[in-house]
């Protein structure tokens, strides 16, 4: 036991003397960093590091647009009306002696619609006229005597007065024999007749309807986003709802929107010549704003910008990508319609997602149509 403790002992002492003459030489430094004490020795360049491999470009697939001039369809409901509608009243109280219209009957301009009764009121015209004769031949003596010296220019001013009020009195006799007689104001259609002959009528009641229906007018209403495209004297296509198709013309577009719906109202005008199209029929309108040039998109294609602005990633002759922001004016069958695209460039159709703005990439062209199908 004493002699393997000594042998340890002896064994400690010698690691620690080898220990000690290696701290003494002072290489401390690790395996392959001692520096090269011969002067004369050329110093070892040391080979700058290997640059890492550059990022390698995206490849996108871009087609170059075809560019057409688009008129945006608008469609919206509407129903058929008169040109013209009038309910034509009695001017004065009296008995129904004649009627000038039949219920469905054409009528023309001035035609007599109504007469009332009124012999009372043809003797008052009668002795107004008798009354103003008498008056002028008064006042013909009386300037001829006045002009001798005859008559005092007093008198002669009493038969002036007398004259114009005799003429007065006519005028009235003949506006109250006038009230009697009722006429159209316009040319059209007898919609409905409501009186009878020997009936007694006050002034104020109806007694016709007279519908103007050349042209016939399609009223309906428009939104606040599409009025802007809408202008009088634009075309129009009208489909009625027994199939009829016709075309039209804008005659008016209001200036102030509806309080409760916000819509404003468009007339579109129809030929109706033979008044085949009768008012209260529906109808559906279709609108053309004014053409621009635009592209025709697919849906999957169009992509959005960090402030929310959509639009689509171009690139040019350069092969940049770039963002372009369009306008979308329609959504039809074949894809969007949009505006606004630059000129000579690409649209990326495929990869769009994949890259940023100022990125360069590699471009493999298609044809609108291979596009088409591949993005189907």
């Amino acid at each position: 036991m004493s002699s393997f403790f000594t042998a340890h002992r002896i064994t400690a002492i010698i690691v620690l003397i080898a220990a000690a003459a290696w701290v003494a030489t002072g290489e401390f430094s690790a395996v392959g960093s001692e520096e090269v004490k011969d002067t004369d020795a050329p110093a070892e360049v040391a080979s700058p590091a290997a640059a890492p491999d550059a990022a390698p470009l995206r490849t996108v697939a871009a087609v170059v647009p075809e560019v057409i001039d688009y008129a945006r369809e608008i469609r919206i409901s509407g129903a058929t009306e008169a040109d013209k509608s009038v309910v034509l009243a009695a001017r004065s109280n009296g008995i129904v002696q004649e009627l000038g219209v039949v219920q469905g009957a054409e009528i023309t301009t001035d035609a007599l619609v109504l007469r009332l009764e009124g012999a009372d009121v043809e003797a008052t015209v009668t002795t107004a006229k008798a009354a103003l004769v008498q008056a002028k031949e008064q006042l013909d003596v009386g300037e001829a005597l006045f002009s001798r010296g005859s008559l005092p220019e007093l008198e002669l001013t009493s038969r002036r007065s007398a004259k114009s009020a005799a003429e007065s009195a006519l005028s009235q006799a003949q506006a109250a024999a006038d009230r009697l007689q009722l006429r159209a104001p316009f040319g059209g259609t007898v919609d409905s007749v409501v009186v009878e002959l020997g009936e007694w009528v006050q002034a104020g009641a109806p007694i016709a309807t007279i519908l103007s229906l050349d042209p016939i007018v399609i009223r309906a209403e428009v939104s606040e986003r599409d009025v802007t495209y809408v202008s009088v004297g634009s075309q129009a296509k009208v489909r009625l709802v027994n199939g009829a198709e016709m075309e039209g013309t804008i005659r008016h577009v209001a200036q102030q929107a509806s309080e409760k719906t916000r819509t404003f109202a468009v007339e579109v005008a129809l030929p109706n010549a033979d008044h085949q199209i009768p008012a209260g029929m529906t109808a559906e309108v279709r609108l053309f704003a004014a053409s621009q040039p635009a592209i025709v998109v697919p849906r999957s294609i169009i992509t959005m910008s960090n402030d929310g602005q959509i639009g689509l990633r171009v690139v040019g002759a350069d092969n940049i990508a770039q963002f372009a922001p369009v306008t979308l004016i329609d959504d039809s069958e074949q894809g969007l319609i949009v505006a606004g695209v630059p000129k000579d460039i690409r649209v990326i159709v495929a990869g769009q997602d994949l890259v940023t703005d100022n990125e360069k990439v590699i471009v493999s062209e298609m044809t609108p149509a291979q596009a088409a199908e591949a993005l189907k």
